[in-house]
């Protein structure tokens, strides 16, 4: 899988100190249906952050995902562990675009056999 704080895996804007901390932590966020990290698994669409809030913009594989609450908690506990105590916190859940197996790593891939 990428590295535990792949920076390229998704956008991000802000401060280039805070780029690798932010990557690692969404890092070891995982999702316990498939037992991947969700940046490996492309479920980070991007991260923004500004001199008020750190802005995340998740998305999930299906709408149906019976895990979107335990994934977006972990999400903001593991960003709250890096993010300075100054800046809010806001884990966002989009579904625009629609999430595709193409948005997962190379090591995601082999490991689900694709």
């Amino acid at each position: 899988m990428s590295s535990p704080a792949d920076t390229a895996a998704f956008p991000y804007e802000g401060p280039e100190p805070l780029r690798e901390p932010l990557a690692a932590a969404l890092a070891r966020v995982v999702d316990p249906e498939i037992s991947m990290n969700i940046v490996d698994v492309g479920l980070v669409y991007g991260v923004t952050v500004d001199a008020a809030v750190a802005h995340v913009r998740l998305t999930m594989t299906s709408a149906a995902c019976p895990v979107i609450d335990l994934i977006m908690d972990e999400a903001e506990a593991e960003l709250d562990k890096v993010v300075p105590p100054e800046l809010q916190i806001r884990v966002e859940l989009v579904w625009e675009p629609p999430w595709g197996p193409e948005r997962m790593s190379a090591g995601a891939k082999r490991f689900m056999g694709w």
